[in-house]
């Protein structure tokens, strides 16, 4: 019986040599954590579909914010849940220099100077209709909607953002958050784009936690149809002549296709963001003993990686982060 000359099996034979040639890795550094901030004093509220992860009140982020640091995380990416006393068709909350989302830029960057912050630049937390921008006669109307999100951005900036992250989808959102920033003197203020962000049905758990749902219809005229990779990457290109200094593809696993077509056409930092659809997945089929969880997240995040991903939004961030820290 004849045996190959070339046999890949030797490069498999011990966790040493795997070690050696493998070709993508995961580092902390890689992580963007997602955190949760709410109103109010010493609370620390699960959210229950999506276990393990927390909404926080400023007054109790720090030990949160500690942990990352402690296991090598060096970004974070705001979100604040706003109530709905606080919820108008214009996004005036949004606007409020004194709002959640400025305060918490500020308690961080003062306590935490060192961790990279990211914001949130969106209008459906502050909507009372939960949509990405001002409505009018059941429309989401594109040019307004700007206006107020490129003054969030200032907002955000002023109170010493490191980052503003545009997830709304409205065109022509980069261009004007980028002359905003620049007319205001911030122009060292970066903008990571949600550039091809789809409308999926794996942002259900997210929303609970913000309490940002559509109160009509969905978002499908401003979000990507899932059925398209060219028209991301017409959306990508837009937003870096727009001036982004990072693109997105929102959600991860199911995109990874997307996440390889935009590294490939693009010079440019790519973020992928794996969604509270994929994490709760996870996490409720480890609570069935169907997976191992440890196992299916390193394997998903090194996917990411290994699709061409710079960055990774995730979840999972300080547990993976440990776990890669802990070998």
């Amino acid at each position: 019986m004849k045996y190959p000359t070339t046999r890949l099996r030797r490069n498999r034979r011990s966790s040493a040599i795997r070690g050696m040639v493998q070709e993508n890795r995961l580092h902390p550094s890689d992580f963007i954590a997602p955190i949760f901030i709410m109103e109010g004093k010493n609370q620390k509220e699960e959210i229950p579909s999506m276990p393990g992860y927390y909404r926080y009140t400023l007054d109790v982020l720090g030990k949160e914010l500690e942990e990352l640091i402690e296991v090598g995380i060096q970004s974070v990416l705001l979100f604040v849940k706003v109530p709905d006393s606080k919820k108008d068709n214009e996004g005036t909350e949004a606007l409020n220099d004194q709002g959640l989302m400025q305060e918490s830029v500020r308690f961080i960057k003062k306590n935490y100077p060192d961790l990279w912050v990211m914001t949130d630049v969106a209008m459906d937390p502050y909507s009372s209709y939960g949509h990405d921008g001002i409505v009018e006669d059941g429309e989401i109307m594109n040019d307004p909607s700007v206006e107020v999100l490129a003054k969030m951005a200032v907002s955000h900036a002023k109170a010493g953002a490191d980052m503003v992250a545009p997830s709304d989808m409205m065109d022509g959102r980069i261009g004007a958050m980028r002359k905003a920033l620049d007319e205001a003197g911030l122009e060292n203020t970066g903008i990571m784009a949600y550039s091809a962000k789809y409308a999926s049905s794996f942002y259900g758990p997210f929303r609970d936690a913000l309490d940002s749902a559509p109160g009509f219809g969905d978002k499908k005229t401003y979000q990507m149809n899932p059925a398209n990779v060219d028209e991301a990457l017409r959306e990508v290109e837009l937003d870096i002549n727009e001036g982004a200094d990072i693109v997105m593809v929102k959600p991860g696993m199911p995109y990874l296709d997307v996440v390889r077509a935009v590294k490939q056409n693009f010079n440019i930092p790519v973020s992928v963001y794996n969604v509270s659809g994929e994490y709760a997945m996870i996490k409720a089929a480890a609570e069935k003993g169907w997976l191992n969880e440890e196992e299916v997240m390193m394997e998903s995040l090194l996917a990411f990686k290994r699709a061409g991903a710079d960055l990774i939004a995730t979840y999972f961030a300080k547990d993976a982060a440990k776990l890669i820290k802990d070998k």
